[in-house]
C-alpha cells in the first residue's frame, strides 16, 4: 500500500525564525473560547518560551458583537462578526475554530486551510464527518490540522495515536468518551436512581445540556469513535459508519442485574481491528452501545463524569488514559497544546504528522461482528420452558455461557448469557424470542463487550 497524500505546495515548510510573532484568529467565544483566551493571556510568557515567539491574537469572531463588548479579557482584542474577513487577514497564520456544528465551521476551516493557515479545532462532529476532506486540504496547502480537543478534551489520546504509538499496530480501542452518560450510569449504580432521576440530577449539576439527545443517544460518543478508529487503523471511518445505541433504555433493574453478576454498565465506544484465522486484517468496526464491564476491568472503576480510553496494541500491550473528558478548562488545555504545536511549526518550520489513511481497510457492518449478549426475559413458569428456549439458541448456532432462573410473580425471570456469535444472529434470536409463546417479555438485552 502506498501513501495516499502527497507533499503540500509549501515544499519543505520553512519557519519564520525565533522571536517572530504568530498571528492567531479565534472563532467563537463560548465556554471553551473564553478559557482559551484566558490561558493565552495568563501564560503568555511561558507560551512564548515554548513556541519560540509570542502569540498575537489578531481578533475574535463572535455571532453578536454587542453581547461581548466590555467582557473581561476582551478589552484589547478586536471583536468581529465577520469570521471570513478575520481568517483572510494577512497577519493571521493559525485559526482556532471553537464554534461547533458542522456546515458553517466546515466552510470556515476549509477557507483557512486553503489560504495556507494552520487550523486547531475542538469540533468532534466536524472532524468525524469531514476529516478526509479537511486533511486533504491541509496537506495540499502544507499546513497543520490539529484536533486533540475533539476527543476526550484534555486526555491526550489523539497525540498518543498520532505520535507515541505511530510505530505500533493498534488492535482495539475501547472507552468511556462521554461524561454525561457516565455520570448518569454511575449515579444509577451508586444511588439506585432511575434513569430519569439521574438525568435530572445531571442536568441540575450542569453535566447534561437542556437537550441531552446528543449525549444520551450516543451521538457524541459516535463522533469520537469515528475519529479514534480513523487514527488507530489508518482507515477513514466517518460518523455514519459507526453503529450507535444510547442509554435511554437502561433501567434500575438492569443496573441491579449487573451488580449481581459482578459487573457494571458503561456506554462504550469500541473500535476494533477484525482479523481472520491467519491474523490478517479483514476490516475494522466502530460502534457505541451500553455494555456490561466486569468489575475487575480498568474501565469499570471510571466514575462520575470522567472519561477513560483503553488501548490494546501489539507491542505496547494494554494502556489506559484517564481524566476529565469535557469542560471549559480541560478542553482549552487540549486546544492550547495544539496551538503551541501549530505556532511552533510556524516559527521553526516543518509540519505535524498528518492523517494518512493508507491502509484503507473495509469498514465492516456491526451485524457481522462477533459479540456476546446478556438477555433478561420474563417467561412462563412451566416445566420444559428452559429446554425449549435453549433449543432456539442451538438451532441458530449460538451456544450459551450461563443460564439463571429466578421466580417472579406469575412467571419467572430467565437470564441468558451467550458465547460469542455474529451480532446479526443474536439480534435474530431476540426477535424470535419476542414472538415465542412462552416469553412474556424480553426485558433487556445488553452486550458483554469490554
Amino acid at each position: 500500500m502506498t501513501a495516499r497524500y502527497a507533499e503540500g505546495r509549501n515544499g519543505n515548510y520553512p519557519g519564520k525564525g525565533i522571536g517572530q510573532e504568530v498571528g492567531v484568529a479565534i472563532l467563537g467565544k463560548g465556554t471553551v473560547g473564553s478559557e482559551v483566551l484566558r490561558l493565552i493571556s495568563e501564560f503568555s510568557e511561558n507560551l512564548e518560551n515554548r513556541i519560540g515567539g509570542p502569540i498575537a491574537v489578531r481578533g475574535v469572531a463572535v455571532s453578536d458583537v454587542s453581547k461581548h463588548q466590555g467582557s473581561p479579557g476582551l478589552e484589547n482584542l478586536q471583536l468581529t462578526d465577520d469570521a471570513r474577513s478575520l481568517i483572510d487577514r494577512d497577519d493571521v497564520e493559525v485559526v482556532v475554530e471553537l464554534i461547533g456544528g458542522i456546515d458553517y465551521p466546515r466552510e470556515l476551516v476549509l477557507q483557512a486551510l486553503n489560504a495556507g493557515k494552520s487550523v486547531v479545532t475542538a469540533n468532534k462532529a466536524l472532524v468525524a464527518a469531514h476529516a478526509d476532506e479537511l486533511s486533504r486540504a491541509a496537506n495540499e496547502a502544507g499546513v497543520d490540522l490539529y484536533y486533540e480537543a475533539a476527543v476526550a478534551a484534555a486526555i491526550p489520546v489523539v497525540g498518543m495515536l498520532r505520535r507515541s504509538l505511530a510505530g505500533d499496530q493498534i488492535q482495539r480501542i475501547s472507552g468511556i468518551v462521554n461524561g454525561t452518560t457516565n455520570f448518569i450510569l454511575d449515579a444509577m449504580a451508586t444511588t439506585g436512581m432511575s434513569y430519569e432521576d439521574a438525568l435530572a440530577e445531571a442536568t441540575r449539576l450542569g453535566y447534561a445540556e437542556a437537550d441531552p439527545t446528543a449525549d444520551v443517544e450516543g451521538h457524541d460518543a459516535a463522533s469520537k469513535a469515528a475519529i479514534l478508529a480513523s487514527m488507530g487503523f489508518h482507515t477513514r471511518v466517518t460518523y455514519d459508519d459507526v453503529y450507535c445505541e444510547g442509554i435511554t433504555k437502561i433501567t434500575a433493574d438492569d443496573i441491579a442485574a449487573a451488580r449481581q453478576s459482578n459487573e457494571t454498565i458503561k456506554l462504550l465506544a469500541i473500535c476494533e481491528r477484525l482479523v481472520d484465522d491467519t491474523g490478517a486484517t479483514t476490516g475494522v468496526n466502530a460502534r457505541v452501545h451500553p455494555a456490561l464491564v466486569p468489575n475487575d476491568h480498568p474501565l469499570a472503576s471510571v466514575d462520575k463524569s470522567y472519561n477513560a480510553i483503553f488501548v490494546e496494541a501489539e507491542a505496547a500491550g494494554r494502556l489506559m488514559f484517564y481524566g476529565n473528558g469535557a469542560g471549559g478548562a480541560p478542553t482549552a488545555s487540549a486546544v492550547l497544546g495544539d496551538l503551541v504545536g501549530a505556532a511552533r511549526n510556524k516559527i521553526h518550520g516543518g509540519r505535524a504528522p498528518a492523517d494518512n489513511p493508507y491502509a484503507d481497510y473495509p469498514v465492516v457492518e456491526f451485524g457481522e461482528v462477533l459479540t456476546r449478549y446478556h438477555i433478561n426475559m420474563t417467561v412462563n413458569d412451566r416445566v420444559g420452558v428452559l429446554s425449549d428456549l435453549a433449543r432456539e439458541f442451538a438451532e441458530a448456532g449460538v451456544s450459551l455461557s450461563a443460564v439463571r432462573q429466578e421466580e417472579s410473580g406469575d412467571g419467572a425471570h430467565l437470564i441468558v448469557v451467550t458465547h460469542e456469535a455474529a451480532e446479526k444472529d443474536l439480534r435474530r434470536i431476540v426477535e424470535n424470542l419476542s414472538e415465542h409463546r412462552d416469553v412474556q417479555a424480553v426485558d433487556s438485552v445488553i452486550r458483554l463487550d469490554a
